[in-house]
């Protein structure tokens, strides 16, 4: 029977707080066969990682740091102004974990390296069969590839997850598995004979009528024109915003209320794309991946919205679960945290309402990654990947 336990910890000494979290996490489990770790930047995340395996022995651990904090059962949100560390057990008799990493160091190309994580998990969980899914965390960079070449080894297997995020958007994030620890690259737990694990993945943002075909793309992700025009000047004709609004890092915090959104072949999922920066030539950078001849939807939500979405989905989630929930696993954009700001706590009161009894973790990332009905895995920012376990 699938079991998960969630405990967290505000102490000030790094292996300390690891080790408090995972004692708590741990407590009347047997058989943990994975432990989901996502702790502050300002803590030294080896140590964390330490900690927990003296609470929780001979137990893989991964996971990424957090924007800002965690929320969980009893505690609520966790951190702020102080570092925290939450750690989500799961334990199965029969269920069996593969957890791999890749350093991009270690590495030049994101696709042959999902490629050797997905080979090398096969062999760990000594099986040639594929998983019936994974959870990942990567640096927010290039997310897409490392999925690319996991997939072309086990296939379109759902997954779940989201990018490693700091406090500052300062590149001060970590990513960690086992005993690796990096900035730069991609970690993953592949599942075998696991619990039956669905995913709600949503932007919640409430469709314009501002749309316009992608027609020059620099990079993987600069959009330098829609319908010809450059895109920021383009941005500004939909929503009416000042030069001050575009202007460099300004147009991250404005378009946290209106973003970009692509959306599927089957039109079942919106896939936000952040406008993360914009340029003096008016191009905009944008947090995930975009081609040319695509069609981009200006997108808005209200504060408001924002916080109502989180019980609204986790809702949604347990309506679409086969069985009796067991463990919700919530992926927060850390953009939207920002959003929420000093309304976080309202969030957490939500979510403690309606998770009721059940076991969560929510983390607040910089990407965001999930599927919807057709099981095509995207990646996005700017939304929601809220996860549940069901025996």
């Amino acid at each position: 029977m699938f079991k998960a336990n969630v405990g967290s910890s505000t102490a000030e000494d790094a292996r300390a707080a690891g080790r408090e979290a995972a004692a708590a996490a741990g407590a009347g489990l047997e058989d943990v066969k994975v432990v989901l770790a996502y702790c502050s930047c300002d803590y030294n995340v080896d140590e964390v990682v330490a900690g927990i395996g003296e609470a929780i022995p001979d137990v893989p651990v991964l996971g990424n740091t957090s924007f800002t904090g965690v929320v969980v059962p009893g505690a609520g949100y966790v951190g702020g102004d102080v570092p925290f560390v939450g750690v989500m057990a799961l334990a199965d008799p029969e269920m069996v974990v593969s957890v791999v990493a890749a350093n991009r160091a270690e590495n030049d190309d994101p696709v042959e390296a999902g490629v050797a994580m997905a080979e090398t998990a096969l062999d760990l969980a000594e099986t040639d069969f594929a998983p019936e899914y994974f959870y990942m965390a990567a640096s927010p960079a290039e997310e897409e590839f490392y999925l690319k070449g996991i997939s072309s080894v086990i296939g379109r297997e759902p997954f779940f997850g989201g990018s490693a995020a700091d406090n500052t958007i300062a590149g001060n994030w970590k990513l960690y598995a086992g005993d690796q620890s990096f900035a730069d690259g991609c970690v993953a737990a592949f599942f075998w004979n696991a619990p039956s694990m669905t995913n709600v993945f949503t932007g919640a943002y409430r469709e314009t009528d501002d749309f316009g075909v992608i027609t020059k793309v620099e990079g993987n992700r600069t959009i330098a024109e829609i319908d010809g025009v450059p895109a920021a000047k383009k941005l500004q004709e939909w929503a009416g915003c000042s030069d001050d609004d575009i202007a460099g890092g300004n147009l991250l915090a404005y378009t946290v209320l209106s973003p970009l959104g692509v959306k599927d072949r089957l039109g079942d999922l919106i896939a936000i794309r952040h406008p993360m920066n914009g340029n003096e030539d008016f191009s905009i950078n944008v947090g995930n991946n975009v081609t040319e001849k695509t069609c981009v939807i200006r997108m808005e939500a209200t504060v408001d919205e924002l916080i109502q979405s989180v019980p609204d989905t986790l809702r949604q989630l347990i309506d679409r679960m086969p069985g009796e929930p067991a463990a919700f696993h919530l992926v927060h954009c850390g953009g939207r945290r920002a959003g929420i700001d000093a309304r976080i706590g309202e969030v957490a009161a939500a979510v403690a309402e309606v998770a009721g009894d059940v076991p969560y973790i929510m983390e607040f990332t910089f990407g965001e990654y999930g599927f919807e009905s057709d099981n095509n895995n995207t990646c996005g920012g700017l939304m929601l990947s809220f996860t549940g376990f069901s025996n």
